[in-house]
């Protein structure tokens, strides 16, 4: 197996909100990929006295541990696992049902000698390239499709769509939203390759429309993870004046590629 991680904050004078981490079992039979893409909050309370990359760093450390010691254990389980753990470790001094309770989106596989397993909630991707070469976005495209008069201000996205029926949701400290997630298993022999990657990366794609999930793909397989990144930063520099794409949001966000090649 060949695995390529690249993970770069958006600002360098602020904690990288993202966790990334490759899995291999003792037996040598599969491996797993864990990524993480924390939600920064706007100014003021979110209920929690724990930042975000504290609550993706203890996320992604249970995702790891029981994504490759649970094998009896389905991704959406794993998930769900995670997120009570990560719960009971600040239930006691945090308000957890706050609507800002640290928070993440999650793009999660898994593979053994016979299947792969994939689990993707919200905007995070997923990609999975089949022997002939053809590339399979895995999305969770709940937020993408909210009309931009829902998303209006902070204010009402918290009140009436974050992680709430007929919006979308993220791990928070809700274990049932495991089962919301897109989430499936594929035969081994279907999967080549892989890449996971936050949407701070998916803006080659999905805002700057540089190429389709095929041609992003293929860029992070040739030239690696750091090129698509290098690249990203590029396009959102030479943005900053007419934010053209950007709009008003920020100029740059962390990002994260993880690259597997089975």
């Amino acid at each position: 197996m060949r695995t390529d991680l690249v993970s770069e904050p958006g600002d360098a004078n602020r904690p990288n909100e993202d966790f990334a981490g490759v899995g291999l079992p003792a037996s040598g039979q599969g491996g797993c990929v864990i990524l993480l893409d924390g939600v920064t909050p706007p100014r003021g309370a979110t209920g929690c006295t724990h930042s975000v990359h504290w609550f993706t760093s203890r996320l992604g450390g249970a995702l790891t541990e029981l994504a490759v010691s649970g094998r009896d254990l389905t991704l959406p389980e794993v998930l769900s696992r995670a997120i009570a753990r990560t719960a009971e470790a600040h239930a006691d001094t945090c308000d957890l049902s706050h609507p800002r309770t640290p928070q993440a989106t999650v793009a999660l596989a898994r593979w053994s000698a016979d299947l792969v397993e994939y689990l993707v909630l919200s905007d995070a991707a997923l990609l999975l390239q089949a022997p002939e070469g053809t590339v399979t976005a895995v999305l969770d495209d709940r937020l993408a499709r909210l009309p931009r008069s829902a998303l209006a201000t902070d204010a009402l996205v918290d009140a009436n769509l974050r992680n709430r029926e007929g919006g979308f949701f993220t791990a928070a400290a809700d274990p049932s939203v495991a089962a919301r997630a897109v989430a499936g298993t594929l035969p081994r022999g279907r999967v080549r390759a892989l890449a996971a990657l936050s949407d701070g990366a998916t803006r080659w794609t999905d805002r700057f429309r540089e190429g389709d999930w095929a041609d992003l793909f293929a860029l992070v397989a040739k030239e690696g993870a750091r090129s698509l990144v290098d690249r990203v930063r590029g396009l959102e520099s030479a943005d900053r004046e007419e934010r053209a794409f950007l709009g008003p949001g920020k100029t740059h966000d962390d990002a994260t590629v993880v690259f597997a090649e089975l």
